[in-house]
Order: structure tokens, then C-alpha cells, then sequence
């Protein structure tokens, strides 16, 4: 299936969950305003392939704990403000999917406030665990695959 039709089957909510099967684009990609907008009101990838995934995060609470063995994070914060705890030693981790693990919470990690405008970089297999959302908070995402 074609990531375009993936992606609007997704927005249109038919699939729950985007997986990579294109390679990457070789032409440009434009996503006016509309797009990018309704992309952060729900949370929503705008383009995942083989090589990369750019998404919107979005949280109003608190999640798991995520470890990534093949994606390295790329955030950018575009709205609130929330407390990340990376490193340190995932509690009871379990698999969620190929490559992919999450877990309880972290011990042992470093904890930072990061707010609006800040800028992540979290390699692949470092545990990241956003343990506190303050309100809504908004992230543009870039996943770089390996």
C-alpha cells in the first residue's frame, strides 16, 4: 500500500496503525497548513517510509516509557511543556512490537523540563519517558530509521 493512501486511510481513521512500506520519496512533499494542523489536533504521521517517519506528537498526560531499536527521535517542542526522563533503567520492560519496547517508568535516568522551542535528540535504544505533560503538549517528530 502506498504511504499517501496509508496516510489518509489513517487521518480518515480506517487503520490504526501506519507502517513503513515505501522507500523513501524521490520527489518533493508538501503539506500546506491544513494538513500539519489537523496532524497536531490528533497526533497524527504525515509521512513514514523505510528510511524516516515525520509525525505530530501530542500528549495531555503522561506516557511509557518508550525504547526504540532501530528509530533515533528527533523532537522539536512547538507548544507546553512536560518533563523528560531519558537513560537509566527501564521498569518492566516488555516488547510492543518488533524493535520496539515499552515499560512501566525509568530509574536511574536524567530528568530535564523541556518546553516550547527546545530541540531533542534521543538515539535509538536509549530509554525516553515523557513522565509528565503540563497541559497540552505539542511536538514535531522526525523518526530516522537504521
Amino acid at each position: 500500500m502506498k504511504s499517501s493512501l496509508l496516510l489518509a486511510l489513517f487521518a480518515l481513521g480506517l487503520v490504526t496503525r501506519a507502517t513503513a512500506v515505501d522507500a523513501p520519496p524521490t520527489e518533493p512533499v508538501i503539506f500546506d497548513h491544513a494538513q500539519i494542523d489537523a496532524g497536531f489536533a490528533k497526533g497524527l504521521p504525515w509521512l513514514i517510509n523505510t528510511s524516516y517517519k515525520i509525525q505530530a506528537g501530542r500528549r495531555v498526560a503522561g506516557g511509557k516509557v518508550e525504547i526504540h531499536d532501530h528509530d533515533t527521535d528527533i523532537l522539536w517542542v512547538t507548544e507546553g511543556s512536560a518533563t523528560l526522563i531519558t537513560g537509566g533503567k527501564a521498569i518492566n520492560p516488555t516488547a510492543k512490537s518488533p524493535g520496539e519496547t515499552v515499560a512501566e517508568k525509568i530509574e536511574g535516568g536524567s530528568t530535564r523540563k523541556v518546553v516550547k522551542g527546545d530541540l531533542i535528540v534521543i538515539p535509538q535504544g536509549v530509554p525516553h519517558w515523557f513522565s509528565q505533560v503540563d497541559g497540552k503538549f505539542l511536538y514535531f517528530v522526525v523518526k530516522v530509521t537504521k
